[in-house]
């Protein structure tokens, strides 16, 4: 493998063997490291990039990920980290006016474990921690460009030209992933909206703003929304703004531009306007998802996280699948160990197999859909505020799928959620995505 620094580690030019080949060291690959590593398994993660690290703001952590954290031994720390909002607000961008809340106290106590927000490179940093406590073999500057069975297990090759291999290799190589060509030919689906973002230190938000940081407020308006929470105990404000780019419908190259941010908020509410000045104006993020495919293991090779499911942001649900999948490949693991020490791994991938696709291909598609009622204009809009306004504030008939425990078993679950009443001529309709 070459002299590599790992994030204060090196590995030496001839590679130790290991179990499992995790490719990928963003958040979905370093926890499924560590949650196999928790398993007793040796396990080195290759991280194309210099250095370990995380870019991006805030991520919302729900239930069904902070349960996870809890089994980790890992909840307490991620909490000092984090801020755990009292509420979820949806408000109108044009407006203003509140439309529907979640009072995320009693969500925790209906499913037991606290609604979180945290900034994304604390909780990389935290999973980084982890592997290093279990010993994890982290390797960087190590891109991966090809995959292959090898009889006995899976191999790698990098891009200049070494190879490594263990008895597993688990691809969590995002959205551009180089595995996923192994099962598909498919290419990612643009969405045509783009997402700026941006942490300040609360002390430079203006008074007036009046921001409450016990609640993540989402202003959902015409083609475009704007979120806004608390990070690191209230010290920094986090922001994101997402809108649809007319030069990408129009089929430009350079879209998403500053001045298309401007455009899109202008007829937005005075609290939604004082945030944009706020965003970052240096980088932004085009919004892509792709297709659900239901077969993500080829030999002895599996696709994780964005490289088997990447998803529209609308559910906030990316980061938390991908902690889900190497979760659930641990317990299999687990539960496929032999009196002596032997594990069943094609039953660990068939499990594994039959277990998640179905349920990350309901999050993309009711992704998409929320993210389409979100941005609904002219009577639609009005239509679904109405509903919106009469929905109880306990009514957790939409989050039961998403926030309960994840199975280890396939089971029949219930409908994604009650769709708004629109006469099937209004409904957005998902053609208008192009690839």
């Amino acid at each position: 493998m070459g002299r590599l620094q790992a994030g204060g580690m090196s590995t030496p030019t001839t590679p130790t063997p290991v179990d499992v080949l995790v490719v990928g060291g963003g958040i979905g690959g370093l926890s499924t490291a560590f949650a196999l590593s928790r398993e007793g398994l040796r396990v080195r993660v290759l991280e194309q990039a210099a250095e370990l690290g995380e870019v991006g703001a805030g991520i919302q952590l729900a239930p069904n990920c902070t349960r996870i954290l809890d089994d980790y031994g890992l909840l307490e720390e991620a909490t000092s980290l984090g801020v755990l909002p009292r509420s979820m607000v949806m408000r109108d961008a044009l407006d203003g006016s509140e439309l529907t809340r979640l009072d995320l106290i009693d969500l925790q106590r209906r499913y037991g474990f606290p609604y979180m927000v945290i900034h994304r490179g604390d909780l990389h940093a935290l999973f980084l921690r982890a592997c290093r406590r279990a010993g994890v073999d982290l390797v960087t500057s190590a891109k991966v460009t090809g995959y292959e069975n090898t009889g006995a297990g899976a191999r790698v090759t990098l891009a200049d030209g070494r190879t490594d291999q263990a008895r597993i290799v688990i691809a969590a190589d995002g959205l551009h992933s180089v595995a996923r060509k192994l099962l598909v030919d498919d290419e990612p689906v643009s969405s045509a909206y783009v997402a700026y973002r941006g942490t300040v230190p609360i002390d430079q938000v203006a008074p007036e703003r009046n921001v409450d940081l016990s609640e993540v407020s989402v202003h959902v308006g015409p083609r475009c929304h704007f979120v806004l929470y608390g990070l690191r105990g209230g010290e920094l404000l986090n922001q994101v703004a997402v809108f649809e780019s007319p030069k990408a419908r129009a089929g430009e190259e350079d879209w998403g531009t500053p001045d298309e941010l401007d455009d899109a908020f202008a007829a937005a509410c005075p609290e939604v306007r004082a945030g944009i000045p706020l965003m970052w104006r240096d980088r932004w993020w085009r919004m892509y998802d792709r297709d659900p495919i239901m077969t993500w293991v080829h030999g002895d090779i599996a696709l994780l996280g964005d490289a088997a499911h990447p998803p529209l942001q609308y559910l906030a649900q990316g980061a938390i699948m991908a902690i889900e999948d190497g979760w659930v490949l641990a317990r299999h693991v687990a539960a496929r160990r032999a009196a002596d020490g032997a594990i069943d791994w094609p039953g660990v991938l068939t499990a594994y197999e039959a277990v998640r696709p179905e349920h990350c291909r309901r999050v993309l598609l009711t992704a998409r859909d929320w993210g389409d009622l979100w941005h609904l204009d002219g009577p639609r809009r009005l239509r679904r505020n109405a509903i919106l306004r009469a929905r109880d504030v306990y009514d957790y008939s939409f989050t039961e799928w998403l926030y309960g425990p994840t199975a280890l078993t396939p089971e029949e679950e219930p409908p994604m959620f009650t769709p708004i009443p629109l006469d099937s001529a209004e409904v957005p309709a998902l053609s208008r995505r192009t690839r």
